[in-house]
């Protein structure tokens, strides 16, 4: 059995989760978001990641970033080592792809600020 603590809405249920043969049994939650959370959390646990870039302007030495999508909890560094190797410059707008398919895990880095516009 585990327990761990749902974070899809700010009522933080604490929950257990114990397999049986090849279903989940979780108790604790409130709702049916949690038992979701917690089987997903066992099965496939992911994460999303908002970070910032560096950039080559003065001015705006970091550009904030995220993921388009979750990604694979264990996967979670390696996205963080990439982003890393990255320095932007030139001027993007919210929304716009900084790393395209990270990984190849089918997710984009973007960028989540108009700041460079701003330039």
């Amino acid at each position: 059995m585990s327990t761990i603590v749902c974070i899809t809405c700010p009522r933080g249920c604490t929950m257990n989760i114990e397999k049986a043969g090849s279903d989940w049994t979780v108790t604790g939650n409130a709702c049916r978001r949690g038992r979701d959370f917690a089987i997903a959390e066992m099965t496939d646990p992911r994460r999303t990641v908002c970070t910032t870039v560096r950039t080559t302007f003065k001015s705006a030495p970091a550009l904030p970033c995220r993921v388009s999508a979750d990604i694979p909890k264990d996967k979670m560094f390696d996205v963080m080592k990439e982003i890393s190797k990255v320095t932007v410059s030139k001027q993007l707008n919210r929304g716009d792809v900084i790393i395209k398919d990270v990984l190849g895990l089918g997710v984009d880095v973007i960028a989540t600020s108009d700041l460079l516009t701003q330039l």
